[in-house]
């Protein structure tokens, strides 16, 4: 019993690091994306260079709000779910 606790405790400890490596790894793509973005429009003339931090910024606000943001907590919720089932197939079939 106390395995499976330990186990449990480092096993959180763990996936809560991968979530915020993966999490701000996926918010930093968002921000270049949305730079280049930015940089493409003012080339063409559609935006003003002043504008664009608040472009990027309605940018970041709208990813915040996103599916994608959301999906990263399959961090948690995949392994879990895994390492339960091998529990499960392991002791009781």
């Amino acid at each position: 019993m106390i395995a499976l606790i330990r186990l449990g405790i480092f096993g959180l400890i763990g996936l809560t690091v991968l979530y915020f490596l993966v999490s701000w790894y996926s918010r930093s793509v968002r921000r270049e994306r949305l730079e280049g973005w930015a940089d493409e429009k003012i080339a063409e003339g559609e935006l003003e260079q002043a504008a664009r931090d608040a472009y990027i910024e309605d940018g970041m606000r709208d990813y915040d709000a996103s599916l994608r943001k959301k999906l990263i907590l399959g961090v948690y919720v995949v392994p879990i779910i895994a390492v339960t089932v091998v529990i499960y197939v392991t002791n009781f079939m």
